[in-house]
């Protein structure tokens, strides 16, 4: 999380925004960077309702729902 922090601080990034964070070779850790702070892309999978940056994209037949961020 740390690492996130600073890249975030360092490219000045807005809320919201997914990070996708590399530890090493095997392991990418999913942040969520919303107005109320930085937050593991899990926690905001199963608690998305506490988080109104979110919205559902309407998808074509057959593809997946996309969550983005919106304003």
């Amino acid at each position: 999380m740390t690492a996130a922090r600073k890249f975030i601080q360092a490219e000045g990034i807005l809320p919201p925004a997914l990070l996708l964070v590399k530890r090493n070779e095997h392991t990418t850790d999913r942040y969520f960077w919303a107005e109320k702070g930085l937050f593991g892309a899990q926690y905001v999978e199963e608690n998305h309702f506490l988080f109104p940056s979110l919205r559902v994209l309407e998808s074509p037949a057959g593809a997946e729902p996309v969550a983005v961020g919106s304003r």
